[in-house]
C-alpha cells in the first residue's frame, strides 16, 4: 500500500518540474535580454543592425547565455574559430572570446561583410535580416533557424517592426 503514496508523490514531482523548465527558460531569457539590450541597442546604432537581430541570434545561438560554447568560450553566436581548449584537454570547433561584448562586435562585423549587409544596413524590419542570413548559409538549418530566430523575436517583443 505505500507503494502508490510515493508513486503519486513522484508524478508531482515530476509534473512540477516539467512545467516549471519552461518559466525558467523564460526568466533566463528575459535576464538575458536585460543584461545585453544596452550593448545590441548600441551595436544596432554603430552597425545599423536591429538590435532584435543581434539579441534574437544570441539567445538561441547561447541558449540564453546558457549554452556550453557560450560558457567556456564566450561565444553567443555560434561562430566557428580558434579557442584555447586543448590546453584543458577539451575540443570544440567554436571561436573562444575574451568576454561576452568581443563577441558581440565579432557577429557585427561578419554581418558588415556580407553582400547583403549593404542594402539592409539601417533597415529595421528582422524578417529581411533573417530572410537574407538564412538564404546566405549563416545556419547549416536555414529555415529551422529563421523560425526560431523570428519567433525568439516575436515571443520577447525585441522588435517594434513587425
Amino acid at each position: 500500500m505505500p507503494e502508490k503514496p510515493i508513486k503519486i508523490r513522484l508524478l508531482q514531482i515530476l509534473l512540477v518540474l516539467i512545467f516549471s523548465l519552461p518559466m525558467a527558460g523564460a526568466a533566463q531569457t528575459k535576464s538575458f535580454i536585460q543584461k545585453y539590450r544596452p550593448l545590441a541597442d548600441s551595436l544596432s546604432q554603430e552597425y545599423g543592425i536591429p538590435s532584435a537581430i543581434i539579441l534574437g541570434v544570441a539567445i538561441v545561438e547561447s541558449s540564453s547565455g546558457t549554452s556550453k560554447n557560450c560558457r567556456l568560450l564566450n561565444n553567443y553566436f555560434g561562430i566557428e574559430g580558434k579557442n584555447e581548449l586543448k590546453k584543458i584537454g577539451k575540443k570544440s570547433r567554436y571561436k573562444q572570446y575574451e568576454d561576452a561584448t568581443a563577441s558581440f562586435i565579432h557577429f557585427c562585423k561578419l554581418l558588415a561583410k556580407k553582400k547583403y549587409y549593404k542594402n539592409l544596413k539601417g533597415n529595421m524590419h528582422y524578417k529581411l535580416w533573417t530572410a537574407a542570413m538564412s538564404k546566405h548559409g549563416y545556419s547549416e538549418q536555414p529555415a529551422v533557424w529563421q523560425q526560431r530566430i523570428n519567433g525568439v523575436i516575436r515571443t520577447n517583443k525585441l522588435s517594434t517592426t513587425p
